[in-house]
């Protein structure tokens, strides 16, 4: 999947999501390329569009103690059910070094899960990690 595409698939997703849990589920997102020197932002979507770059690192540091030991295949996601305010709340790894940071900023994974729309608006998340499973982003 080229880039223009991961994210048409990701806003119809989150379109779908929102829809299903009648508000906005993540009202922010990172598309990011992570390298073994430097990483890249392909792609954002939210509410700190000037200052998310300068925390990122501290944004997903929650994620990535969620996911550390393990290897996530493409298609994979994990969440962080204690994040709060601008830490990501969920990430799917999109293809090599591609990964999806997802962010609600006004709820943590655990008081979205307390909500019973969280079951529906699961279905396209799941079949958003399933699409790059299928087709990994380049």
């Amino acid at each position: 999947m080229n880039l223009a595409d991961a994210r048409t698939a990701v806003i119809l997703a989150f379109g779908r999501m929102d829809s299903l849990f009648k508000r906005p589920l993540f009202d922010e997102w990172v598309l990011v390329k992570l390298g073994s020197e430097a990483g890249a932002i392909l792609a954002y979507h939210g509410p700190r569009a000037e200052s998310y770059q300068r925390r990122f690192k501290t944004d997903i540091a929650p994620l990535q103690t969620e996911i550390q030991g393990r290897k996530m295949a493409v298609g994979d996601f994990e969440f962080a059910p204690n994040a709060h305010g601008a830490h990501f709340d969920a990430c799917i790894r999109l293809g090599p070094g591609a990964y999806l940071f997802c962010n609600n900023t006004t709820m943590s994974m655990d008081d979205i899960r307390k909500d019973p729309q969280w079951l529906a608006a699961q279905r396209p998340f799941a079949e958003l990690a399933s699409a790059f499973r299928a087709d990994p982003l380049d």
